[in-house]
């Protein structure tokens, strides 16, 4: 497996164990739709949350969460509109960004609630 499929698994283990400190029910991991696909999708407080992990060895090369650009918000809120219709959902919804950087001392990890809007 390469290198970035590891540290994006390491990523979104770690992030699913934030959220779980923080109380978050998690429902589903790498929920998948044609293409496309969500890392995690979570409830808390009755809302529904479609959350992307964006894991980096560093910020060289800028945040993490700033690699979530308009074309992959456009993917995970397609798919997040097909997993509402699949599940009949009729409720509050958000999307998150969970932003985790694995230096060589310490792992930095910035949850962004409401990251980005439909």
């Amino acid at each position: 497996m390469a290198f970035h499929n590891t540290l994006g698994e390491k990523g979104e283990q770690c992030a699913a164990e934030f959220l779980l400190g923080k109380e978050y029910k998690i429902l589903e991991r790498q929920w998948r739709f044609q293409h496309k696909e969500i890392d995690i999708i979570a409830e808390k407080d009755n809302v529904l949350i479609f959350i992307e992990v964006k894991t980096r060895t560093s910020e060289y090369w800028g945040n993490p969460e700033e690699f979530v650009d308009q074309k992959k918000q456009r993917l995970l809120i397609a798919a997040a509109e097909q997993y509402v219709i699949e599940k009949n959902f009729d409720g509050e919804s958000r999307f998150d960004i969970v932003s985790i950087v694995f230096n060589q001392q310490e792992i930095n990890i910035e949850h962004i609630t409401e990251a980005f809007y439909p």
